[in-house]
């Protein structure tokens, strides 16, 4: 397959199986989690390798204003529906069996494969100490669960000796998975980025899910997430941070799909 980095493609989900809708521009995999889940397992027994972009509302629109973004989202392995306004906009465009697929959520089914199968992960992300509390409580959680390595890169770009030692680390850690925390667009680009050069099957930049599974960061209720309002709780927790990428987005995300409505992508 080809795609960004040289590995990896969005044609490996444009089939049947495993279809992508046009939200935008940007290809989402119209999955649930058992077949994100499944997928992942496939690249990893058939030795392929590829990433996992999970994107909402906020990743669609940084890729309206950034090609080469979209470009690193529709390239992917799997682009899964993290949002449920994602997941709507599948059902719009005529793929009711479409779910959330939810980056925290995922985090967890897949590494409960993970202690099945007897795959390691290396975590990448997060502040000094997050990676490694991650993987102690995943470890935890999941007995059986293997951790390869732990890294919290530095708040600026690495240089070209840092770069190379970090690939360099994560390849002779022998991981399968390598989990990305850096948020939304740092990680796509990262795993973009590194993706030809690790030979570990599987990337999934799963943003947030390294502060919530350390309980640095609370979740939004259940009930809230079901409905599309997660924004409206994490914006009131951290609105600081957050008020422009929400009051920004989601307005400008219906008015733009109300002149350009979902669709299903039925060619490569």
């Amino acid at each position: 397959m080809s795609g960004v980095g040289g590995v990896g493609g969005g044609t490996a989900v444009d089939g049947a199986e495993h279809p992508r809708v046009d939200v935008l521009g940007t290809r989402i995999s119209a999955v649930d989690p058992a077949r994100a889940v499944a997928e992942v397992a496939r690249w990893i027994h058939e030795h392929e390798r590829s990433y996992v972009c999970v994107t909402g509302v906020h990743g669609v629109m940084e890729s309206v204003r950034d090609p080469e973004l979209r470009a690193i989202h529709n390239a992917s392995g799997l682009t899964v529906p993290d949002g449920m306004p994602m997941v709507w906009a599948a059902h719009r465009a005529g793929v009711p069996a479409a779910r959330r697929v939810y980056g925290p959520d995922l985090m967890l089914a897949v590494l409960a494969r993970a202690a099945e199968e007897g795959w390691s992960s290396y975590y990448y992300g997060g502040a000094p100490g997050v990676p490694e509390e991650l993987a102690r409580r995943m470890e935890e959680r999941f007995p059986g669960a293997k951790t390869a390595g732990a890294y919290s890169p530095p708040y600026r770009p690495l240089t070209a000796v840092e770069t190379y030692e970090v690939r360099e680390r994560i390849n002779l850690s022998g991981a399968d998975l390598v989990w990305v925390g850096l948020s939304t667009p740092k990680q796509e680009r990262w795993m973009a980025e590194h993706r030809a050069a690790l030979a570990a099957p599987v990337l999934l930049g799963v943003g947030a899910a390294f502060d919530f599974h350390t309980g640095r960061v609370s979740q939004a209720p259940e009930v809230l997430q079901r409905n599309g309002l997660e924004w409206a709780y994490r914006l009131h927790r951290e609105p600081r941070r957050l008020w422009r990428r929400y009051l920004r987005n989601n307005p400008e995300y219906l008015a733009r799909l109300a002149v350009r409505p979902p669709r299903l992508v039925r060619e490569p």
